[in-house]
């Protein structure tokens, strides 16, 4: 009896502790559910008020995220989909939305129809009020006349620029002095693209390239306009900043050959002569970071916008951080932003998912890298895309790898590390794009505070936050155009680079791993 009580002990605590860790997979697993609902209940919210294309493009958003949902979902009940089961979801997915998108353009046609109507309307009420009292309200008439010393703007130009506006466009009211030029408040009369087209070339008529307009929201979100001198706008790269790139560039060449070195098992500044060996892994990684700035710089060139040589941010653990890219032109407008910002993510992740799946398909007993199983428990993405493809092979203490998955991983990891919402980062600008600079302020100050939480455990994540504080924090200017939102296919996208990105740096948790047999 003595020697039996033990033993009894042993099992009731560790009966204990399997209950206590059943609980909380079923509380974490309660909780994604609930955050996802607050998530789509909150589109519905913000969608409504539009109307029917309010609520068509969030049925757009909520088609484009329910394959993910769906086999995550599945995933954490401890169900899990094969290849086949995630093609047919994503295919099925991709052709209700693409129905979806042609009922919202034809209901959005018959909107834009209704509203010029309206403002047509509108403008002809407006003047024959006016002519009907003999009051012929000229918006030069109702701009307040500040002394010369008020606005920085020469006189004469400023009176050019207050001949640009009109009743049909934007009636201004009032101009107040804004660092070397100056903001008109007052009322938007018409489409917000086609006013600002308007204005600008007004603009440039009168005063050539010296002056830029900008349309943008207030503090209060009501429409104003600012005009500043083009001296204002971002200047080239400076030849000792670009000295800084290729000094950069050159030591992301070492980190990477480094790091392939790691992956290897042995410390290559050491071992020189094994170049051949750290190569393939390295270009690789190159692959990954050259398709990212590649397809920045296309769609950047696109849209008439240059950027500065990139800056790569070289890292021991994972080669490189990726590269940070600035604006040296203005941009026109916030889908431009969007595009550019998206572009570079979705080709680097693209590009590794590809190695990623490619990698688990040419796995095989005898691979180069022998991982253990544990690995895959670091990554939701990577775990669940493992376990669709390998199968009972992650049931092993250790899985043999074709390198190919190795790289991949690092890629899409590198990917998800620049679309965190977060300052000047892809993910910052992607955020600003869609939902404008005060909730981009927001999402940059909750990505610091869970960086530094993560730090406790990965001192990876202090090193990125600290990167970003000192040196992408800031938001990017506002664009020219800042008052029209990008459309909902934009929105939609963004929010999938969000969700992939949680999806890729977020471990899976210990108690679902074990049900679907990750690790033994």
């Amino acid at each position: 009896m003595g020697v039996g009580c033990p033993s009894d002990r042993a099992l009731s605590d560790n009966g204990q502790s399997l209950h206590m860790n059943i609980a909380t997979e079923n509380l974490a697993t309660v909780g994604i559910v609930v955050i996802a609902l607050v998530v789509l209940g909150w589109g519905y919210y913000r969608a409504k008020p539009f109307g029917k294309l309010g609520i068509l493009a969030w049925l757009q958003s909520v088609v484009l995220m329910a394959p993910w949902l769906l086999f995550f979902g599945l995933f954490a009940a401890g169900i899990y989909l094969n290849l086949v089961g995630i093609l047919v979801l994503i295919l099925g997915s991709a052709a209700l939305y693409i129905y979806l998108g042609r009922k919202l353009r034809a209901a959005g046609q018959d909107e834009v129809l209704r509203q010029r109507a309206a403002q047509r309307l509108y403008s002809q009420e407006e003047e024959s009020g006016a002519q009907s009292t003999g009051e012929a309200q000229t918006p030069e008439g109702n701009l307040s006349a500040p002394s010369p010393e008020t606005l920085r703007i020469p006189e004469e130009d400023l009176k050019k620029i207050q001949g640009i506006f009109g009743i049909d466009t934007f009636f201004a009211t009032e101009s107040i002095s804004y660092q070397e030029g100056a903001i008109f408040k007052g009322n938007l009369r018409g489409d917000p693209d086609e006013t600002f087209d308007r204005l600008s070339q007004a603009l440039h008529d009168r005063l050539g390239d010296r002056y830029r307009l900008f349309l943008v929201p207030n503090s209060e979100e009501k429409p104003v306009v600012i005009v500043l001198p083009s001296s204002t706008d971002p200047k080239p790269a400076t030849t000792g900043q670009k000295v800084l790139a290729v000094i950069l560039f050159v030591a992301t060449i070492a980190t990477t050959l480094e790091t392939a070195g790691i992956f290897l098992g042995f410390d290559f500044f050491k071992n020189l002569q094994r170049f051949p060996e750290v190569l393939p892994i390295s270009l690789g990684i190159w692959a990954v970071l050259l398709s990212h700035e590649i397809a920045n710089r296309v769609v950047a060139r696109a849209n008439n916008v240059r950027l500065t040589w990139p800056f790569f941010i070289p890292t021991w653990q994972i080669g490189s951080f990726g590269a940070i890219d600035r604006f040296e032109t203005l941009l026109p407008n916030r889908n431009v932003l969007f595009d550019v910002a998206f572009a570079g993510p979705a080709a680097s992740g693209l590009v590794s998912l590809v190695m990623l799946i490619a990698g688990l398909l040419l796995s095989h007993e005898g691979s180069l890298f022998q991982v253990p199983s544990e690995f895959f428990k670091g990554s939701v993405l990577v775990g669940t895309l493992a376990k669709a493809i390998l199968g009972p092979a992650l049931q092993q203490q250790v899985v043999d790898l074709h390198p190919l998955t190795v790289i991949g991983w690092l890629g899409l990891v590198i990917t998800a590390i620049n679309v965190m919402p977060a300052g000047q980062l892809d993910g910052g600008r992607i955020v600003q794009a869609i939902y404008g600079r005060k909730i981009a302020g927001r999402a940059t100050v909750a990505t610091l505070i869970l960086l530094a939480i993560a730090s406790f455990v990965n001192p990876l994540a202090l090193y990125w936050a600290v990167v970003i504080v000192f040196l992408q924090r800031g938001l990017e200017r506002p664009s020219l155009n800042e008052i029209k939102e990008p459309d909902d296919a934009r929105a939609a996208l963004g929010l999938l680079a969000l969700f992939l990105t949680i999806a890729t740096l977020f471990p899976l948790t210990p108690g679902l791993a074990g049900r679907l047999g990750i690790g033994g």
